[in-house]
């Protein structure tokens, strides 16, 4: 009789535990977030390491999903494990890019860490809009608030993402100093300020105003300063930081017939721009400027593979 009540109560504390964890509550509560009302309305398992969260999100006004992939030994309940935040691009409807197309989880199979993968929009940018979705509170309280302690994240953040999303790895490293001790940028917008006129037309030719992101471009520069990565390279002192980018010429991974790429050449100029600033600073950045190679998958994931030493060395 006493081992079954004994029994009885460990699964009442485990349905507990669940309850807490789905319903926003002890863990899942957000720190900063009104009302504490970030929370997971789904755990869902996916194939191999991977699960998708859900989570109902006061900062975006609407439910979100995030990917997360296990790290081999990971059990429920366990702590310590450092975590790579791995952000997408542009132009795509889910966040889900890095498993379905940069193969993620084969090049982070080994890889002792929780590697978390939010969805940030179509076109999001990682960034409060002034009309619109807050993005960087999604990210950097809502997600890190829930996700952190239910996988057992430490104190060691990585951050790392292509063409938006090495926007927003950046971005996200140097104006919350201390959180990541390294970002990675495949590809990345990095001086949305180099043609600020340009970039506008980009940006309402993919259905977003940019207004509403940063300001009126020309006529509002505070706000797309604070968001670009060049102006605030002096932040990053002391973070670990690995830019790459091809020349748009087709290279070694493209297939037969792969035309020039005019926008992976004009982000190279924004990307040595960056890391000129940088050495202005006295900021130090690791390059792979590999020359032929256009905006696409098949450079991004080879970025990654390159990449992981710096952003997650073992300690030890």
């Amino acid at each position: 009789m006493k081992r079954t009540l004994t029994r009885l109560l460990s699964m009442l504390a485990a349905l507990v535990l669940t309850a807490v964890a789905l319903s926003g509550c002890g863990r899942g509560t957000v720190p900063g977030v009104r009302d504490g009302a970030a929370r997971v309305t789904a755990r869902e398992p996916g194939s191999g390491r991977a699960e998708r969260l859900t989570i109902r999100s006061p900062a975006l006004g609407r439910p979100a999903n995030v990917w997360v992939l296990k790290p081999k030994g990971w059990t429920e309940g366990s702590t310590g494990w450092p975590v790579l935040y791995l952000l997408h691009g542009c132009c795509v409807s889910g966040g889900d890019d890095w498993l379905t197309y940069g193969e993620a989880e084969r090049v982070t199979a080994d890889l002792p860490a929780v590697v978390v993968l939010p969805e940030a929009g179509r076109m999001g940018w990682y960034a409060d809009w002034r009309n619109g979705p807050a993005w960087e509170t999604f990210h950097m309280k809502e997600v890190r608030g829930i996700v952190e302690p239910m996988y057992g994240v430490g104190d060691r953040r990585a951050v790392a993402g292509l063409s938006m999303g090495g926007h927003g790895a950046m971005g996200y490293a140097a104006r919350h100093p201390g959180v990541f001790e390294a970002a990675a940028s495949f590809s990345g917008v990095l001086d949305i300020r180099r043609d600020p006129d340009g970039f506008g037309r980009f940006l309402r030719d993919n259905g977003a105003e940019p207004r509403d992101i940063w300001g009126e471009p020309g006529a509002s520069p505070d706000g797309w300063r604070a968001h670009n990565p060049t102006d605030l390279v002096g932040a990053l002192k002391g973070t670990r930081l690995y830019v790459s980018g091809g020349d748009g010429r087709p290279g070694p991974l493209d297939g037969p017939g792969v035309a020039h790429d005019a926008s992976e050449a004009s982000i190279l100029e924004q990307n040595r721009g960056f890391v000129a600033a940088a050495a202005r600073a006295g900021v130090d950045v690791r390059t792979d400027f590999y020359g032929a190679g256009t905006h696409r998958w098949p450079y991004w994931t080879r970025a990654l593979e390159r990449a992981l030493p710096l952003l997650l060395p073992p300690q030890g």
